[in-house]
């Protein structure tokens, strides 16, 4: 049971440091010359950042994106500290159901921000306030993080559900 507790801890780590990296770091859309993400784009060549602001076309979709990928980090927080307190407080038996819901919603939030991106990246990068062209790039490893984690969130998610508090 102790390994089993282990793997759980480590596993719902894992996702919520999966969560920080691909909402932080600038790698969600990269070309040979440039990376942008929900925040910022950064010209490579020239070492440059600019804020992706209110000015942007699209930025209602960004703003949504930005929104749902920091309730799914903040979710996942809050599952792992309820988790923690529910190993504590609940009596042998039950099952760690509000844990479990809690991060069943930090799943649906990062499958939202994802599936946002993911509809709207043709659109998003075709601004033309951006300093270089950035529409002929690829989804970079922080999309992709993003997408494991999902994942990760929903196995644990389910996980929490199945798991009872044992001896």
């Amino acid at each position: 049971m102790l390994i089993l507790l282990a793997f759980i801890i480590v596993f719902h780590i894992t996702s919520a440091a999966l969560l920080f990296i691909s909402t932080i770091d600038n790698a969600w859309w990269v070309g040979d010359n440039f990376s942008t993400d929900v925040w910022r784009m950064c010209d490579r060549n020239t070492s440059v950042c600019m804020a992706i602001t209110d000015q942007f076309r699209e930025y209602q979709s960004i703003q949504a994106v930005q929104a749902t990928m920091i309730l799914s980090t903040i979710f996942c927080c809050v599952s792992f500290l309820v988790f923690i307190l529910q190993l504590f407080r609940l009596k042998q038996g039950e099952r760690f159901v509000l844990t479990s819901i809690i991060q069943l919603l930090s799943c649906l939030c990062v499958m939202i921000a994802a599936s946002i991106y993911t509809d709207r990246h043709e659109e998003l990068h075709k601004s033309i306030e951006y300093s270089i062209e950035v529409s002929e790039g690829q989804y970079g490893y922080s999309f992709v993080l993003a997408w494991i984690a999902f994942a990760f969130t929903l196995i644990s998610g389910v996980m929490y559900l199945v798991l009872r508090k044992r001896k």
